[in-house]
């Protein structure tokens, strides 16, 4: 089993949390992980992306050109990675401000409606456990009860009052991912 995921969208979306989530949730589970983020200086409102491999052998780099998953949450992240990726690979993306979809026969192509369900949710804090919960729904390479783990390891512990609204948006993102193509 080998997952290589490519996560991107603006800074300040929950871009390297959710990968750094996975990662923990991976590590729980006894497999190798590499998490590997890259952003810009202007951080918040610039564009971030983060990889992460998930696997049980070794990892041999954790430097990729094409991934099996690409989560995508803004236009300009779909416009750069939808064709890294791999034949038969998996697209997830949110539609908000997405004025060019995803248009690749050869990939599944899912989208979950994370940005309009966090606010009825009440917090936007929530869009990436959102669409973090689509993912899971779709690949469930790691266990939801590590990855609440994982939230619990990589929050700052002044959020951690946040985990139980956290759990509840991953479930719902499970419940309203839906296929594309």
């Amino acid at each position: 089993m080998n997952e290589e995921i490519i996560i991107a969208g603006f800074g300040g979306q929950g871009v390297l949390s959710m990968g750094k989530i996975l990662a923990y949730s991976g590590i729980l589970q006894d497999m190798e992980v590499t998490w590997m983020p890259s952003y810009g200086p202007e951080m918040r409102g610039g564009t971030a992306n983060v990889t992460v491999i998930l696997s049980d052998e070794r990892i041999s780099s954790p430097i990729l050109n094409t991934f099996d998953t690409a989560i995508l949450l803004n236009q300009q992240s779909l416009d750069k990675f939808e064709k890294s990726v791999k034949p038969g690979g998996l697209l997830i993306y949110d539609t908000n401000g997405i004025t060019r979809h995803p248009a690749r026969k050869d990939i599944e192509i899912y989208q979950v409606e994370a940005a309009a369900e966090a606010a009825r949710m009440v917090t936007t804090k929530t869009f990436n456990m959102i669409v973090l919960g689509g993912y899971l729904k779709i690949k469930p390479f790691v266990k939801f009860e590590n990855v609440v783990q994982g939230l619990w390891k990589s929050l700052p512990e002044r959020h951690h009052k946040l985990i139980p609204l956290n759990e509840e948006a991953i479930k719902r993102g499970m419940e309203i991912v839906k296929k594309v193509s």
